[in-house]
């Protein structure tokens, strides 16, 4: 990623905030690096459940 790439404010809960900040704390990375990590997980996860879906017809 780079300082060009889109910004996007978000407003999260304290409890978000405070679990993106633990893990992000625990993986040596940035905040941010922790909530990019989260959202491409879910698209991993929902590309693998749209992939097995269409592969049981």
């Amino acid at each position: 990623m780079s300082r060009a790439d889109p910004k996007f404010l978000v407003r999260l809960p304290a409890d978000v905030k405070a679990f993106i900040a633990s893990q992000a704390a625990r993986n040596g990375s940035s905040q941010n690096s922790e909530i990019v990590r989260c959202i491409r997980n879910r698209m991993d996860e929902t590309k693998t459940a749209t992939s097995e879906l269409a592969g049981s017809n």
